[in-house]
């Protein structure tokens, strides 16, 4: 590779375009942080000139990195790939079309042609393609439409005739409520920053004169030319992977498309097909797992990989570890078809697409922090197996996660469990008899399948609000017991709303006021002495029969068999109120089958929270089934 370091002239004056790969990301530059502190240094620099009328001392705008292309035949202009810098050229072209802009509409036309020297190639009829190649800087694909757009327009009337769902009525640019393209908001800022630096200039002539002669001759840059030896590949990573100006997505797509060769076809056909996709917000909007906050196709290309190679992918080193598949895979289509394929099926996941087996997983173990779930669920959807096969796969998962929530056994082994159990499956044949086999085998409370009596225990006995730590997930069992009930999906409009609903404590947990116990009301008081005494039983004796029912009463009213699901205003409504009330707000605003046995029970008291909660305890093992039984030693 060679260097020179040159001046935004230099770069730009020449009959050459600068062509940003269609692969590289879109222009990303914006106003705090890139352009008001580059408008600083251009006003510094022309201040400078006004003030002193001399040369001052050159600006360094750091490097960019070229990689020069073969021209054949005479026609045409030189084209040159921007392998790094592509931010910084195009905001340059914008900041000079801004300059040019000003300059049009007052009149003020003494430089416009060494200005226009820098926007545009001359001798259209010695061009290949003059309608591309006319552009000194030529755009990624993305940025095409409202790069042409924007810079060829010689006023601001015509930025707002050709982008006006960017601008009021009044004709002011809009700053809430709309994105705008980039190009046009770059060119709208520094125009406006000129207007007001020229406000109190007596020359204006002169004063927008320097300021095109400090763009142009006082910012600099070294231009790295690579050479056909250098990798362009290896300088890209070296200049973007070791910091935060590109994602690891970013890299990987680059990394594709610069090893690409004539063997995958056109490689803007590529993209277009297989990649395209990634670029939309679905794939772009961030996603928070623990303490990381990532776009989704990162969470989704680690998915894919620990999938495909049955290793754990730490996601702080996910281009890494991509370099690592491809060397498995070298081929960029079949790269490609391998995420697109993947992507089929994740989308399906997180999406939560019921109709499919692995859509109908996502939905059941969205709030269940399991994502460490989701390349098993990859490699299932990809298996060969039937809809059935996978189905019964995905409730054996389901079951694992809701079983030892319930049962208040931890989630931090999740990682480990289920990479364990990936790479299982990647040594064998993929089968429900298999993950059966896997899941049941396991010992110990960081990683086993809990059994129906360690289930029932917990079911029966435990505060499942407090354990769960989620009203969601409470409504999601809740809402799982009422489609058993409902076996047949006869009411479709009832099935869709209950994620809608609330969830109610029958007895409430203040029950103090109409609530009586053994006949007799009790106190807040009552109630924590009684706690107290349970708590040092051991070491004080025995408690009293009326402080055991207390007790029982504090237990049984956070257990299962005391919750139901109901509208949020009924709930609010009666939540307190005697266990009469609540029944006739439920026969006249429930038409749920969780609610039938409530409604003809004659009064509600510790005997039937028990009996409705083993009634559903019943159902539950069914929903969730355990573990396959172990055989007798």
């Amino acid at each position: 590779m060679k260097s020179d370091t040159i001046n935004v002239k230099g770069a730009f004056q020449d009959r050459r375009q600068y062509r940003v790969p269609f692969y590289q990301r879109a222009y990303v530059w914006g106003q705090e942080n890139q352009w008001a502190p580059l408008w600083n240094d251009i006003t510094d620099k022309a201040g400078a000139r006004l003030e002193n009328e001399e040369v001052p001392a050159p600006h360094f705008l750091g490097a960019i990195v070229l990689e020069p292309q073969l021209r054949v035949g005479l026609r045409g202009v030189d084209m040159v790939h921007v392998i790094d810098g592509q931010q910084r050229l195009t905001t340059l072209q914008y900041v000079l079309a801004a300059i040019a802009l000003v300059m049009r509409e007052n009149n003020l036309v003494t430089v416009l042609p060494v200005i226009s020297d820098c926007l545009w190639n001359p001798n259209l009829e010695t061009m290949t393609d003059a309608e591309v190649e006319k552009y000194k800087l030529w755009p990624t694909f993305r940025d095409r439409q409202t790069h042409k757009a924007a810079i060829t327009s010689e006023t601001r009337v015509v930025l707002r005739e050709r982008f006006p769902e960017s601008f009021t009525k009044s004709g002011t640019i809009r700053r809430q409520g709309i994105p705008h393209p980039p190009a046009l908001d770059a060119i709208w800022y520094f125009a406006s920053q000129i207007d007001v630096w020229l406000k109190d200039k007596d020359d204006k002539a002169k004063a927008v004169e320097v300021l095109a002669e400090a763009t142009l001759q006082d910012l600099k840059f070294v231009a790295i030319s690579l050479e056909p030896q250098d990798d362009a590949q290896v300088i890209f990573e070296t200049l973007n992977g070791r910091g935060a100006q590109l994602m690891p997505t970013d890299l990987i797509r680059n990394f594709i498309f610069m090893k690409a060769d004539k063997r995958d076809g056109d490689p803007h056909t590529l993209y277009e097909t297989l990649w395209s996709q990634f670029e939309d917000g679905f794939w772009s909007e961030e996603q928070r797992r623990g303490r990381m906050t990532r776009p989704r196709r990162e969470w989704f290309v680690q998915s894919a990989l620990q999938a495909k190679m049955g290793e754990d992918i730490d996601v702080g080193r996910l281009y890494q570890g991509y370099r690592q598949f491809a060397e498995k895979v070298p081929s960029a289509t079949e790269q490609l078809q391998f995420l697109s394929n993947n992507a089929a099926h994740y989308k399906q996941l997180v999406g939560k697409f019921v109709v499919t087996p692995i859509g109908w997983f996502g939905s059941q173990i969205d709030s269940w922090d399991a994502s460490a779930l989701q390349p098993v669920a990859l490699l299932i959807a990809q298996s060969g197996l039937t809809d059935d096969q996978q189905h019964e796969i995905f409730l054996d998962l389901v079951s694992f996660v809701v079983r030892r929530a319930v049962c208040g056994l931890t989630t931090k082994s999740y990682n480990k469990t289920f990479a364990q159990l990936l790479r299982r499956l990647r040594e064998g044949n993929i089968s429900p008899i298999q993950v059966r086999a896997v899941l049941g085998g396991r010992e110990g409370n960081a990683s086993r399948w809990p059994t129906d009596d360690d289930f029932k225990s917990a079911w029966l006995n435990q505060p499942i609000i407090e354990r769960l730590g989620s009203i969601s997930r409470v409504r999601y069992l809740l809402a799982e017991l009422e489609k058993a009930l409902r076996p047949n999906r006869t009411d479709d409009k009832v099935m869709s709303d209950l994620t809608d609903l609330d969830v109610e404590h029958v007895m409430p947990v203040t029950w103090f006021e109409h609530w009586p116990l053994a006949g007799v009301l009790a106190t807040q008081a009552e109630l924590s002495e009684a706690v107290s005494a349970d708590l040092f039983a051991l070491d004080n004796g025995e408690t009293t029969d009326r402080q055991k029912l207390l007790c029982k009463r504090k237990k049984l009213v956070q257990t299962v068999g005391n919750l139901t699901l109901l509208h949020y205003g009924v709930n609010r409504s009666i939540q307190n109120y005697t266990f009469s009330v609540k029944r006739e707000r439920l026969l006249s605003d429930s038409n749920l089958m969780l609610n039938r046995d409530l409604m003809v029970a004659p009064d509600w008291d510790e005997d039937k929270i028990e009996q409705r909660g083993l009634k559903l305890f019943e159902l539950a093992k069914k929903i969730w089934p355990g573990p396959p039984a172990k055989p007798d030693s």
